[in-house]
């Protein structure tokens, strides 16, 4: 049985764009119920908000949905590839993080504040990160590795992660898990050894 929300993942696939009343009345829904839909699929990322769109007449303006570009793929995995490839030992992994970070250097922080903001860089760069105290002091945690589908050929983008870390952060990082080698889901990072 196909669901609400797989139906209208379906229809943004087919058409691109569409807003809660072009949905409602394609899918045969009630507005509300695609209104719920929608917020809940764009809260988890499977869509977003595209732009809105002033009606003719009365009315408020609309709100017109997409998937997400992420949805419909991209090269990016395969030209990362290639450089580092080609670039051998010539590529610096600390300016890779320097341009990564783009000029984001939160040191004169306190280290909470530090931690929220690192934290919130990198989940723009989708690692899907956060933070935890730990005996040793703060620990970087990382759900997702950006780099996943080329990090088993190029393990130095684990060092520019330091790097970055190092960047964002004005203290050392050393990663102490790796997401996947040992069985594990998650990088761990420490700060300060």
């Amino acid at each position: 049985m196909v669901t609400a929300r797989q139906k209208v993942l379906a229809y943004l696939t087919k058409n691109r764009t569409a807003s809660a009343r072009e949905l409602a009345r394609a899918l045969k829904m009630s507005a509300a119920t695609v209104r719920h839909h929608l917020r809940v699929l764009t809260s988890d990322g499977r869509l977003e908000m595209s732009f809105v769109r002033g009606r003719e007449g009365r009315g408020r303006p609309e709100k017109v949905f997409s998937l997400p570009n992420a949805a419909f793929g991209h090269n990016l995995s395969a030209l990362a590839d290639a450089v580092l490839t080609e670039a051998g030992t010539s590529v610096r992994m600390d300016g890779l993080a320097k341009q990564l970070a783009d000029g984001s250097n939160f040191a004169n922080q306190p280290v909470a504040r530090r931690l929220n903001l690192t934290v919130e860089k990198l989940n723009a760069m989708n690692y899907h990160s956060r933070w935890e105290a730990g005996p040793q002091g703060p620990r970087l945690i990382f759900s997702h590795c950006p780099y996943a589908a080329i990090i088993e050929k190029h393990p130095e983008l684990c060092r520019m992660d330091e790097y970055l870390l190092k960047e964002l952060m004005g203290d050392t990082a050393t990663q102490m898990f790796k997401i996947g080698k040992d069985g594990s889901s998650l990088c761990v990072f420490i700060f300060g050894t």
